[in-house]
């Protein structure tokens, strides 16, 4: 049993994630990969690796290809540009070693390039977008009966699940700079939850990712939504009425009775200025649930431990 303490319900204001200043289950992007194929693309070629094959490359695989591999396994998709940020120096050099054993990973089957790229031909293999390859598959989970090609999914899931990979490795070059331990980071659908709902029901939660973090005596938790400003406000309240019943329902507490933080991160102020006066319209009793970043600040906050409920002109925030 972890011996990390469970998050207080401290609010802090100052530089905390936006507040609201004012009051059907929505189809979000938050849908898994599995149900986010690309249109019009070619069924990709059946290939066969043997058992001997996959035990050869695991064993010729450094230790930071093994990282590379975990996160994208931990990610489903990661553009070349975080690889290199997660995994190499920033340097010249570093780039360099990067573009090399991530053209040898594809070649070894074990990552794979998706065909779209992020930044047009000129970002280079950075601009690159990956997933795991039909090696790479086998080599994490040998006990699976069956093993997929990966596939290039729409634009619209693709920006999504993108930026959900951005806050990751925004959270792990803030945990280099101490103070700020990354205990879990689950991404869809492994971060779902099913609960029964009044009637009996079985019902689902499809966050975008769920979040532990350790902040000084503190663990911190998150249900994630990465917005990307393609939903209307009424598909943005009814996402966060499935979280205030799932909150009803009594599931997520468990023995320590602690609920996650909802965070909407937003791509910009602009939007999560309209996240806030969407979300305003829900009940007050409902505001403590939610909170709001931008992408640019949503890690340093997390990092910090600075998070903050919903409220408005009406409701002081106690410090």
């Amino acid at each position: 049993m972890s011996t990390l303490p469970s998050r207080s319900n401290r609010v802090e204001l100052e530089g905390a994630f936006h507040l609201i200043t004012a009051a059907s289950a929505a189809k979000s992007a938050n849908d898994s990969l599995e149900q986010s194929r690309g249109r019009g693309g070619s069924k990709p070629k059946r290939q066969y690796i043997t058992r001997v094959r996959v035990g050869i490359i695991a064993s010729s695989l450094n230790d930071r290809q093994w990282r590379v591999l975990k996160d994208v396994a931990r990610l489903g998709v990661i553009s070349g540009t975080h690889i290199e940020r997660l995994h190499y120096d920033g340097s010249a050099a570093g780039s360099r070693l990067a573009r090399k054993e991530l053209s040898g990973l594809v070649q070894l089957n074990v990552l794979a390039r998706l065909e779209r790229r992020i930044g047009g031909v000129r970002a280079g293999s950075a601009g690159h977008v990956y997933a795991l390859g039909l090696a790479g598959q086998r080599v994490l989970y040998p006990s699976r009966s069956r093993y997929r090609p990966p596939w290039t999914p729409r634009p619209s899931y693709l920006r999504h699940a993108l930026s959900v990979s951005e806050l990751y490795v925004c959270l792990r070059e803030a945990e280099r700079g101490g103070g700020m331990t990354l205990i879990t980071y689950d991404t869809e659908p492994h971060c779902w939850r099913h609960y029964s709902g009044p009637g009996g029901g079985r019902l689902s939660l499809k966050p975008d990712a769920f979040v532990i973090t350790h902040v000084g005596n503190f663990e911190d938790r998150y249900f994630v939504e990465a917005d990307c400003s393609t939903e209307p406000g009424t598909r943005i309240r009814a996402k966060a009425r499935e979280y205030v019943r799932y909150w009803q329902s009594g599931r997520e507490e468990g023995d320590d009775g602690v609920f996650p933080f909802v965070l909407w991160v937003a791509p910009n102020d602009a939007r999560a200025t309209f996240l806030v006066e969407s979300l305003a319209a829900l009940p007050a009793e409902d505001w403590k649930l939610f909170a709001i970043a931008t992408q640019d600040d949503a890690a340093e906050r997390m990092a910090a431990g600075a998070y903050a409920s919903i409220t408005n002109e009406r409701e002081e925030v106690n410090l």
